[in-house]
């Protein structure tokens, strides 16, 4: 009995690279994204230490005010005297 593609569906493995070492990793495996517990670890201490920051832009209009305020603001050599 022939079959068409269609209904043939092959099951593919997707894979991806390791975000601390850089090595392939199936998405099926247990530590995903990471190859190993060990690149997991590494991973959150990154974190934990703070060499990974997830920034996002002010929005709060009164703190614009204040930080364009400051910028505008000439500075002062001390010549008052």
């Amino acid at each position: 009995m022939p079959t068409s593609r269609s209904t043939m569906k092959k099951k593919k493995s997707t894979a991806l690279r390791c975000p601390t070492c850089n090595k392939i990793v199936l998405l099926d495996g247990e530590d995903v994204p990471f190859c190993s517990d060990r690149c997991r670890r590494i991973d959150l201490g990154k974190w934990a230490s703070g060499d990974y920051k997830i920034s996002s832009p002010i929005l709060d209009p009164d703190v614009l005010e204040g930080l364009s305020e400051e910028h505008r603001r000439p500075q002062q050599d001390g010549d008052d005297e």
